[in-house]
């Protein structure tokens, strides 16, 4: 025990070297005896281990084909059922289980079972020469050297395998999605049609809009006219034109220059498409005269021509110039005059053609 009357050091475990207020160091443990692996030992053992690789590899590639037949083979055209629907899906979802499974678990086996296992230490040193290149390239020869894939060609042949095949499913997938869009979605149905003015219409049954039906304080869900007449591609078409109609008093209105009769007697219409990812903005406060989008909570200004003045949105919402014709009824003047939606990689390029 040291003498805590007198403030002296209590000895437990070191050494002072005489003659010197110096504390040797611990001694280095060293590394723990290493313990050999049955297949190690055994080779029955190894060659058994190799072969589970084999097979965790061979699943991989099956897990693959499953994936291919399911997506070539099952056709989801008119009319399919649900059921078939949900055998595609569960065949998909285990096809690519197997596919990864069988590689990741295949790697993690052959490397915990016949990769070499020994416990290594080495001193930290700067690269310097071309003495430190060459022993790099020696360090990843003696890797090769020890994963055994020259010497064991079951393995070496069953993982090229599920490697070659692992990334067809992706491109499958990304091949379905069809063709670029190009100026697709630079434009919308809004467009006058052969000089003709697309009436304003309410969604969904395509009724006609007369102004005097839009009274102040009143919003109103639109599509354009000849929307519900379309066999293909009527949701597609629908996802760009939807529009929020309004009435709000003129007065309260701040249009920008140009923009004067883009509104009629306070009736202004705005893309319902968020721009920040695509949500519906459907809430519409009548006292603010703010636009909501229930997604994100990006609030936008009717008065001020829906300019974002919170949340994550980064544009205005379009705005839709109308008129109405000699019946009465609301008309688009043309289409808007840029993109809707949130931004992609094309939109700013559009937007400058569609205003040339």
């Amino acid at each position: 025990m040291g003498n805590h009357s007198d403030g002296s050091p209590n000895h437990s475990g070191t050494v002072a070297t005489a003659g010197q207020n110096e504390v040797e160091k611990f001694q280095d443990p060293g590394i723990p005896p290493h313990r050999l692996r049955l297949a190690d030992t055994d080779p029955k053992a190894a060659k058994r281990a190799e072969r589970q690789v084999a097979v965790l590899f061979g699943a991989s590639v099956v897990g693959t084909l499953i994936f291919l037949v399911a997506y070539f083979a099952i056709d989801l055209g008119d009319g399919t059922s649900i059921a078939t629907i949900r055998l595609q899906n569960a065949l998909l979802g285990l096809g690519t289980a197997f596919a990864m499974l069988g590689i990741g678990t295949g790697i993690v086996h052959w490397a915990k079972a016949l990769m070499p296992d020994h416990e290594v230490s080495e001193e930290r040193h700067p690269i310097r020469t071309e003495e430190d290149r060459l022993a790099a390239v020696r360090i990843v020869d003696d890797i090769v050297e020890e994963t055994g894939i020259k010497r064991r060609p079951l393995i070496r042949n069953t993982l090229l395998g599920a490697v070659a095949l692992a990334p067809l499913p992706a491109i499958a997938v990304f091949g379905d999605l069809g063709p670029r869009p190009d100026r697709a979605l630079a434009h919308t149905m809004w467009a006058p049609q052969e000089g003709k003015l697309k009436r304003l219409t309410r969604d969904p049954d395509g009724t006609p809009i007369k102004a005097s039906d839009v009274t102040i304080g009143s919003a109103f869900h639109v599509i354009p006219e000849g929307l519900n007449e379309l066999h293909e591609g009527k949701l597609n078409e629908k996802a760009k034109a939807v529009v929020l109609l309004m009435r709000l008093d003129p007065a309260s209105l701040n249009p920008s220059a140009g923009r004067e009769d883009w509104s009629y007697n306070g009736i202004v219409a705005y893309s319902k498409i968020c721009t920040h990812v695509g949500c519906p903005v459907a809430l519409y406060e009548q006292q603010t005269h703010h636009l909501l989008c229930p997604c994100h909570q990006s609030t936008f200004d009717l008065t001020n021509e829906c300019k974002v003045i919170f949340g994550p949105a980064s544009r205005p919402l379009p705005q839709l110039p109308i008129a109405v014709d000699a019946e009465g009824y609301l008309v688009a003047t043309s289409d808007f005059n840029e993109p809707v939606g949130p931004s992609y990689w094309e939109r700013d390029e559009h937007e400058r053609s569609i205003k040339s």
